[in-house]
């Protein structure tokens, strides 16, 4: 299930209370998609890490009676505040594939009865767990059958590029230029590769940090180095190749100031970073401006182009389409592209 639609369906999973579990490998946004659905729900998140847990976590701390002959179990971390909680709570049980059969055992109890040790769960406490596979060398030995089943249902999130740039146009950390290089390289987003090596691949996640390196603005030897370090040797040399052709670029605001003037590329890598550096500045008062080189890129036979510069226009600055500007485009021609009429 690719992340837009499983968000939504979290966010239905969680207001009806269920429980889900959800699996993929390192790095492609289980525990990002779980904040974001617990704050389409309205929800408030509580996070563990099993992996690092002990039984006692979910069950309690023994603690002996003030008469010497009893005890009971004390509740505290995470487990105290979901026995407090008094508004709708997410409780994400993170890799929890990694933790060993005794602590996943412990809150096989808790996702069943909602009950352990004579301490209840409230009704507005929910469970999502999350875990990577057993062939992803993470650590996983499995989860225990009894504890699979507790879950209304197990989902695979799936990456897909669409949807990490949506994510990427709202995230400051991420540049365009990592956009572009990532629509004109899509098969690099998720290219997970276990290793016993200390190197890492490109995923997501390692993207992301790629994007906070590049915003160190580090000089070209030392930015492809700590780029290698971030996802991998081979993607880092060809998104330096990629940059050096981006840095090269025909000047994004003078497009801008004379839409009508400035050259079409022809290059579908040089067109990848235009439309998406014009996406991204795309505001009330320019978008007369992209709207004209809009059409100029359709009428040139670059409609595919066109058609992506709009959607991320609108993806970024949902608002632009009430503006007359946005009506007049997309009744003529060009709009048949994007709107499918």
């Amino acid at each position: 299930m690719k992340a837009t639609q499983l968000a939504t369906f979290l966010a239905s999973a969680i207001a009806k209370r269920l429980p889900v579990l959800l699996v993929g490998p390192p790095g492609v946004g289980k525990t990002d998609i779980s904040n974001q659905a617990a704050a389409q729900a309205g929800a408030k998140l509580l996070v563990s890490h099993p992996v690092v847990s002990d039984p006692t976590d979910a069950k309690g701390l023994p603690w002996v009676g003030k008469d010497g002959k009893s005890a009971t179990f004390l509740p505290f971390g995470e487990m105290k505040q979901a026995i407090d909680a008094t508004e709708l709570t997410v409780w994400l049980l993170d890799d929890l594939g990694q933790a060993q059969p005794a602590v996943q055992a412990s809150y096989m109890q808790l996702l069943l009865s909602r009950r352990i040790n004579g301490h209840v769960l409230p009704d507005c406490v929910t469970f999502i767990a999350a875990s990577n596979r057993r062939t992803d060398r993470a650590g996983v030995s499995g989860i225990l059958e009894p504890v699979k089943s507790r879950f209304v249902s197990i989902i695979t999130l799936e990456p897909s590029l669409d949807d990490w740039c949506q994510w990427a146009f709202t995230n400051a950390d991420i540049p365009p230029e990592l956009i572009a290089f990532l629509r004109f390289r899509p098969e690099l987003l998720c290219k997970f590769t276990p290793s016993a090596d200390l190197s890492n691949c490109p995923l997501p996640r390692t993207w992301h940090n790629a994007g906070k390196i590049l915003g160190l603005q580090l000089p070209a030897a030392i930015e492809g180095e700590a780029l290698g370090g971030a996802v991998g040797e081979g993607a880092a040399v060809e998104l330096a190749a990629f940059l050096r052709m981006y840095r090269e670029l025909p000047n994004i605001d003078a497009i801008l100031l004379d839409p009508d003037v400035q050259p079409i590329p022809s290059d579908p890598a040089v067109l990848y970073a235009v439309v998406t550096g014009l996406a991204i500045k795309a505001n009330d008062q320019n978008f007369g401006r992209i709207a004209r080189y809009t059409e100029r890129l359709a009428s040139g036979g670059h409609g595919e182009f066109a058609t992506l510069l709009i959607r991320d226009v609108m993806r970024k600055t949902p608002d632009l389409a009430n503006t007359p500007e946005f009506a007049r485009l997309a009744s003529g021609e060009t709009g048949k592209l994007f709107t499918g009429m």
